[in-house]
């Protein structure tokens, strides 16, 4: 199956502001490493110089069926595996050293898996040295004769940079040279271990460079190691007493390194970080500043895993900064002003690899290293995500660069205090495929984030070329002088005027004396010196003319100089007295000062005294105005309120008694309508014949004939009684205690209610009460009109807190029955029956007659009801 080449989406770029900062992408080139064997699988293809093919192994392809997808992956350059090491440094890290040199920052770092090349490209191998010596060798070329003097450059522990006067770094130097073991080599001997890796042909140098500046370069060594911060170049103490030292310079016990002291990370006064208290050398040549990094390189931590014999367990950073300062008018001397010192810095970071920990098999130690490292490499890349999310989207997220000492150490570069590039080193073999995906697509996504341009440094207002102009001064000085045959030094213009003097005298003749006889020789040499002793004699008597009158000269000098001294002396008395006077003055008004200052201290005790005084009785004022508005609100609110429940209770009483009335009203209308009813159901039954049944009479004639009333009918003579029937309680269908009193006397009739299924008590009981929910009482007694009227006063029942019982009353059902025997007799009507109705009105079954009660029904509030039964039916239970 034809494998489907794609790429990898990108999402479009948003809209930039009209006046955007400047701004360039980060740097990335890939570095594909060759294979370890020629026979081994590959899933890495080189397919352009920006473009590489990454596609999965056949394993992949057997799990899925044939299926895979082949990913191409873009880069600012991709380097194959037969490139070398010089190609790599002109590409990507000498636009670095040139900006490290005119001033600007810059960050190049190598990120991949372990095993893929990453120490090895920074580093090198001997016979062909990394993108660090050539860093090196390429800034010693370019600056070599523009350097200053050890320790002119002074760097302070705020990561600022100071300048020396001549005297202090002379002095410096001697204390250096005096001390037994020099820390920094001397250069002219080279270590044999890493002499092939700095003895670089090239001699490369830098475009442009300012030769009206003295530069200094110190280097740091420091590494991340479990996201501490270790300084590599610090000098241990020996100490007998702590455990001996492995080949790695790391300190051993049962087996476990133990870290020297860490450092932490500051923030200087521009908001830079840097390592606080780390060991920075100043070197002169890439020989030394190569033999601090490799006495470093011993100390860093490295382990044998599966995958790597000698990896790297830690991040390792190099930092080389420059410092340049202009020189003076002259072109001697640096000028000491520090706003003209600049300091750039450049950081070479070794990243450590990132793997499965599945892969290497680790355990313990080297397993919690590798949880570190993964997760301060998970940092880099959240990082580098929220800053490509800012810029895409235009959001202000804030980028978590504290979560690990590798960002917030670097945090200022991306920023925008300096160029960043990075170097992605891949192994192109199969078994790194899954994680040379994931370095591939964090590749992809870094450089999609831009960093702001530095700005440039400002330039030196001071005439350039002066270093140049003042030599070739010198030069033809010396010349001219040595053209006229006079030295240009002091002694030998000392020497030349003694010369000179002597040549006045006449000259030696020859003093040997050949022969014995020889008369002429001694004669001569007489005569010579005694004209040299006469011209001496003319020179002393000149000099002693000169000295006196040299001497006349200074007595008068001094003379005007005694009288001057006279003059100044009184002028100077004159002042001492004036001084005097005014010191007498100056200490009256001292005094009168403190005095008055004294009284100031005072007045200002008492009035902040006052103001606190005012200041509390405006606290308590405001207090008590605002207790007064909440008491007055309170009141106005109280006031509204009681208005308000008093309309309320007042048309709530209203309307009771309203109802009230109507109920009342409906209530005597419902009883005087009961009572013609009965009186006409009486007459009906009295005056109905014997042989036909009583009719009721209907409510819409009674209605239409209205009857006067008048006193009640005699109550019936030796009226038979009511047939015995009971009746069935309107709530009997639960579990009910029936409490009957002993002074309850049944009446046999429906006035006895009946409840099934209940337990009949004379008292009521806890026993009872338990197999019970509801709860009965029968109450008989006579009513006012001499009846018998039954009360059941109905409750619930519950079970207490402390395990009793207890009743709540919740209604009162009240039976009543009225006998017409017991009625007056009202007077004669007005409207007597008609006489027809005469024969119907004899008593034939009085029995049957007479079976009429009036159930009241329990609970109306507008007055009792009525039911006529003619012939009551007992209901089923």
């Amino acid at each position: 199956m034809k494998a489907a080449r794609t790429k990898t989406p990108r999402r479009p770029a948003p809209k930039k502001p009209s006046n955007p900062v400047p701004k360039d992408p980060v740097g990335v080139y890939c570095r594909v490493r060759p294979l370890s064997r020629p026979d081994q699988e590959r899933c890495i293809e080189v397919i352009s110089e920006t473009t590489v093919q990454i596609h999965p192994p056949d394993r992949y392809r057997t799990a899925r069926n044939g299926e895979y997808r082949e990913m191409q992956y873009s880069f600012k350059e991709v380097f194959g595996t037969l490139v070398v090491q010089k190609e790599l440094f002109d590409v990507v890290a000498k636009p670095l050293v040139e900006d490290l040199i005119h001033g600007k920052n810059g960050l190049l770092f190598t990120y991949g898996v372990t095993g893929s090349g990453k120490t090895h490209t920074m580093t090198g191998s001997p016979g062909d040295g990394g993108l660090l010596p050539r860093c090196l060798d390429m800034i010693f070329n370019s600056i070599g004769p523009f350097q200053a003097k050890r320790f002119v450059f002074k760097l302070d522990d705020k990561n600022g940079v100071d300048v020396q006067c001549e005297v202090d770094a002379l002095l410096e130097r001697q204390k250096r040279d005096a001390m037994p073991v020099v820390k920094t080599p001397s250069g002219t001997q080279i270590d044999p271990e890493f002499a092939d890796m700095i003895n670089v042909q090239e001699h490369c140098k830098a475009e442009e460079v300012d030769e009206d500046n003295v530069y200094a370069v110190f280097v740091s060594y420091i590494e991340i190691y479990n996201n501490y911060i270790y300084d590599l170049l610090e000098e241990a103490p020996f100490d007998p007493i702590k455990p001996k030292w492995n080949n790695c310079n790391t300190p051993v016990r049962n087996g476990d390194f133990i870290p020297p002291q860490s450092k932490i990370l500051r923030e200087d006064q521009n908001h830079n970080m840097y390592v606080a208290g780390c060991t920075e050398v100043e070197v002169k040549s890439t020989e030394e500043a190569f033999e601090v990094f490799w006495r470093g390189q011993k100390k860093r931590r490295i382990a044998n895993t599966q995958l790597n014999r000698e990896s790297s367990r830690s991040h390792g950073v190099f930092i080389i900064k420059l410092a340049q300062a202009p020189l003076d008018a002259d072109g001697d001397n640096v000028l000491q002003e520090k706003e003209q010192i600049t300091l750039s810095q450049l950081s070479l970071v070794d990243l450590a690899g990132s793997e499965r920990t599945s892969r290497t098999k680790a355990e313990g130690s080297r397993l919690r290293e590798a949880g570190n490292i993964n997760q301060s490499l998970m940092t880099l890349r959240t990082c580098i995500e929220v800053l490509r999310e800012n810029q895409m989207y235009g959001i202000n997220k804030m980028v978590p660069y504290r979560d690990s000492k590798l960002t917030h150490l670097f945090k200022n570069y991306f920023d925008g205090e300096g160029k960043v590039r990075m170097i992605v080193c891949v192994n192109p073999k199969a078994e790194d495929y899954e994680e040379s995906l994931q370095v591939m697509r964090f590749a992809e996504m870094t450089q999609e984030v831009e960093v702001a341009r530095p700005v440039d440094r400002p330039l030196c207002g001071l005439t350039p070329g002066r270093r140049f102009r003042n030599q070739a001064f010198r030069e033809e000085l010396s010349r001219k002088l040595e053209m006229r045959g006079g030295p240009i030094n002091a002694e030998r213009e000392e020497q030349s005027l003694s010369e000179m003097f002597l040549q006045n005298f006449p000259p030696l003749p020859l003093c040997e004396l050949l022969d014995v006889n020889d008369e002429e020789a001694l004669p001569k040499l007489i005569e010579v010196l005694e004209k040299r002793h006469k011209a001496r004699q003319m020179l002393s008597q000149e000099v002693a003319k000169t000295a006196l009158a040299l001497k006349t000269a200074l007595q008068e000098f001094d003379s005007s100089v005694m009288s001057k001294e006279n003059y100044m002396q009184e002028k100077l008395s004159e002042k001492e007295k004036m001084l005097a006077g005014q010191k007498m003055e100056l200490e009256r008004r001292e005094k009168k000062i403190k005095t008055l200052e004294y009284k100031i201290e005072i007045l200002e005790k008492t009035a902040t005294i006052y103001e606190e005084d005012k200041r509390n009785l405006q606290q308590e004022l405001e207090s008590q105005s605002q207790k007064l508005q909440r008491q007055a609100s309170d009141k106005r609110r109280l006031e509204a309120r009681l208005q308000g429940m008093v309309a309320e209770t007042t048309m709530k009483w209203e309307k009771e008694c309203e109802r009230r009335v109507a109920a009342k009203q409906l209530e005597m209308q419902n009883k005087l309508w009961v009572k013609d009813e009965k009186l006409k159901q009486l007459k009906a039954i009295v005056t109905e014949p014997k042989n036909e049944k009583p009719e009721r009479p209907a409510r819409e004639r009674d209605r239409e004939k209205p009857i006067q009333r008048s006193v009640s009918p005699p109550p019936v003579p030796n009226a038979p009684p009511v047939r015995l029937r009971h009746r069935r309680s309107r709530s009997a269908g639960e579990r009910w205690v029936d409490h009957k009193p002993p002074s309850n006397l049944p009446t046999e009739t429906v006035m006895q209610p009946h409840v099934p299924h209940a337990i009949t008590v004379a008292a009521a009981s806890e026993k009872a009460l338990a197999k019970c929910d509801k709860y009965m009482l029968t109450h008989q007694e006579l009513a006012s009109d001499g009846e018998i009227e039954t009360k059941l006063i109905k409750g619930d029942v519950f079970k207490t807190r402390g395990g009793g019982q207890a009743v709540q009353f919740t209604e009162i059902e009240t039976l009543k029955q009225e006998s017409p025997t017991g009625r007056k007799r009202r007077s004669s009507p007005s409207n007597p029956d008609p006489p027809g109705d005469a024969a119907d009105s004899e008593w034939t079954d009085v029995e049957t007659r007479c079976s009429v009660a009036v159930e009241m029904r329990a609970g109306s509030a507008l007055g009792p009801g009525y039911q006529h039964h003619a012939q009551p039916k007992r209901r089923k239970p």
